[in-house]
């Protein structure tokens, strides 16, 4: 597995593995969160264009996790992560995570943020072991609380929520290939 930007004809893929990622939320009993819809073609396109989609392929190149960020109160911020249940369990997303932190490490980019669900096992208590720690409300910055404020009006809060940070200051990463090469083998 490696993790390079996504390229354009991959987009439809990643509407893919966002439909059965989600089908795990079925089994929860967030039968809302698994029927909606995965990012339009044209709201991936502007990621991809933008330099800020990336995806973690498989031996054959085939995408099986992808990542959107945006830009948040001057932080890096993860939009949506998603990795294919069949690839699921194997580090696929701490790799992705890793990635984003070296990127916004190498571009003095103080954190990584995102906003998840608090009792889904796969997301609040999974970024906490990646390094990620739940903001209280009072540490919210402007971005973020616009994006909770979002997710309200969709619904979301329907189920504790909760938005994230980890602190990439004390990081002394060297800058990589960010295309992911080196996680080749042999490379």
């Amino acid at each position: 597995m490696y993790i390079r930007t996504a390229r354009i004809d991959e987009l439809p893929l990643l509407q893919e593995i966002e439909r059965a990622a989600g089908k795990c939320f079925r089994d929860i009993d967030m039968v809302e969160i698994a029927e909606d819809d995965p990012p339009s073609l044209a709201e991936l396109t502007a990621y991809q264009e933008d330099g800020r989609a990336w995806v973690a392929v498989d031996p054959s190149d085939h995408p099986i996790a992808y990542v959107i960020t945006d830009e948040v109160d001057g932080n890096l911020h993860v939009e949506q992560i998603s990795v294919h249940p069949d690839s699921a369990r194997r580090g696929v997303g701490r790799r992705l995570l890793e990635h984003l932190a070296a990127e916004a490490t190498s571009n003095k980019v103080g954190a990584l943020t995102l906003t998840t669900f608090v009792e889904v096992p796969w997301n609040a208590p999974y970024y906490a072991r990646c390094g990620f720690r739940p903001l209280d409300p009072g540490e919210l910055t402007p971005g973020l609380r616009a994006i909770r404020d979002r997710e309200a009006a969709h619904g979301l809060d329907r189920w504790p929520r909760t938005a994230m940070r980890w602190d990439l200051s004390g990081r002394d990463d060297q800058p990589t290939d960010l295309s992911g090469r080196d996680d080749r083998p042999g490379q």
